[in-house]
């Protein structure tokens, strides 16, 4: 019977505590937190965007196409061209039907191009919402 100690001896037990738990749920709450982020697509090249007054900020989850100064139309740092735009436009919309187009046109690139990229990505369905990006405050 000397194997148990009593409740009342001076030899008490030393308390720990047990941090894997802890660990394990700061892990799981990091992993969380990554999935949920949303990542914003860019297009791959630098635009110089034109300011404009009356701007306002638009979704982070929308479709980026990008027209250059040099007249390429890019999606995803990809040259698609203008041939390309409703069908990137339509698979894009796959994903989420409420996604808005944005298109960010170079200050100095062609207005006719910019207006026929706008057109193919309305040709892309009924409810496509094109917008054009500039910078915020105008002069």
């Amino acid at each position: 019977m000397g194997r148990f100690k009593d409740a009342g001896s001076d030899d008490e037990a030393e308390t720990t505590i047990d941090m894997s738990p802890l660990i394990d749920c700061v892990f799981i709450l990091l992993i969380f937190f990554i999935v949920t982020t949303v990542f914003v697509e860019e297009t791959g090249v630098e635009v110089d965007k034109p300011q404009a007054a009356s701007s306002k900020d638009l979704p982070s989850n929308s479709i980026l196409i990008a027209v250059t100064e040099g007249g390429e139309v890019v999606f995803d740092k990809e040259n698609i061209g203008i041939n390309r735009v409703q069908a990137t436009v339509k698979r894009k919309l796959k994903e989420d039907s409420t996604m808005p187009v944005i298109i960010q046109a170079d200050r100095k690139a062609s207005a006719g191009l910019m207006v026929r990229v706008i057109d193919e990505a309305k040709r892309a369905g009924d409810d496509v919402t094109v917008n054009i990006a500039t910078l915020n405050g105008g002069s």
